[in-house]
């Protein structure tokens, strides 16, 4: 893997952990480069009074922002995060505190963080840090669609399937559990936002997804960037995905003619792998929240990589019952499947916790 830096260490603690962090990452194989397109991975330094993001120009680049706070905050997440989202990250990490007892913090989108334990020896610190960074920064982004406008007519205007999803939407949304991920048109400048939703196609209504099959290789499942209380329109809001296509890496959809459709949402190569290994599996939807006592997957992958649904479907496959999983994703959230997504949702009602923790 090839990484780059952007901007300039905003203090000699900084400098100092740039270069313990360059050091780590070239013993590990990684090589270092210029921030130019197709770079798989940028470390951005944020200057807390003026960002000044680095553009992705393939959305397979992964950005690390990296923030600097000589005084821990009162609140660390309200403090940080407005930063992470200027900067256009993935992920932040910060270096918090005077420079002798200084801590790094992980900041994830999903409005998380966790503490790398500090350690006495700064070599030691961060090649736990590069430990916990290189999968995520290497994992491999399954966001591209192919839309083919052969959907059966009888199909244009929804099904049984479809208004089940409609009320599993509404009833999430009422639990609470699909909240706005953040506020990105506030923090960010027009400009910024307008970069941010060409790359992603993010509508920024809410987070989560649900999907039901439909047959024994197809199945619906929301759309990406909207509401997922208001799942009505096929080929806009609900999508019918039929296969996934490994040499293109994209998911292959079927769309009424004459309709500029979205996009599905990015975690539907997970539940297309859980779908295919498991027949009897009806039903999946994922939030982010948590339940007491769920087995969890090791990793914090990003969201619509290869990597997360591989580990998510292993999970699910351990399950004592595939058909009726509640899997956790670490630091992210969790993946339930059922018969059907009313099986799903009287399974867990009342007991959803709106917080996952981080760790």
């Amino acid at each position: 893997m090839e990484f780059a830096f952007h901007g300039s260490p905003r203090d000699r603690v900084m400098a100092s952990f740039e270069g313990r962090l360059t050091t780590a990452l070239k013993e590990a194989g990684h090589r270092l480069s210029e921030p130019v397109p197709g770079v798989g991975l940028v470390f951005s330094h944020v200057d807390s009074e003026r960002v000044r993001p680095f553009r992705r120009h393939a959305q397979a680049t992964y950005i690390v922002a990296l923030l600097r706070l000589p005084d821990p905050p009162e609140d660390f997440l309200q403090a940080a995060y407005p930063w992470m989202i200027r900067s256009l990250g993935n992920l932040l990490i910060a270096v918090v505190g005077p420079e002798a007892e200084s801590e790094t913090y992980f900041m994830t989108l999903e409005r998380g963080y966790y503490r790398i334990a500090p350690s006495t020896d700064p070599d030691a610190h961060m090649q736990e840090v590069v430990r916990r960074l290189t999968p995520l920064a290497t994992s491999h982004l399954i966001i591209d669609n192919i839309f083919e406008p052969d959907l059966e007519r009888e199909l244009w205007q929804g099904d049984e399937h479809t208004e089940e999803l409609g009320r599993a939407g509404k009833l999430l949304d009422a639990w609470n559990l699909l909240p706005a991920p953040f506020p990105m048109q506030e923090i960010l400048s027009e400009e910024d936002f307008r970069h941010v939703q060409r790359l992603y196609q993010i509508g920024g209504l809410s987070y989560g997804n649900l999907s039901q099959r439909r047959d024994a290789l197809r199945y619906w499942m929301s759309a990406s960037g909207v509401n997922k209380a208001r799942l009505k329109e096929v080929g806009h809001e609900v999508l019918l995905v039929k296969d996934f296509d490994g040499g293109s890496r994209a998911m292959r959809l079927s769309v009424p003619p004459e309709i500029k459709p979205r996009r599905v949402s990015v975690d539907a190569i997970e539940h297309f792998m859980i779908y295919r290994e498991h027949p009897q599996v009806g039903a999946i939807i994922h939030v982010h929240a948590w339940m007491e006592g769920i087995p969890s997957t090791d990793i914090n992958y990003p969201c619509g990589t290869i990597e997360l649904a591989t580990a998510v479907a292993e999970r699910v496959r351990r399950a004592p019952d595939p058909s009726r999983a509640v899997i956790g994703l670490r630091n992210h959230g969790m993946t339930i499947t059922g018969r059907s997504l009313d099986d799903i949702m009287e399974r867990v009602d009342g007991k959803i916790l709106p917080q996952v923790p981080m760790s």
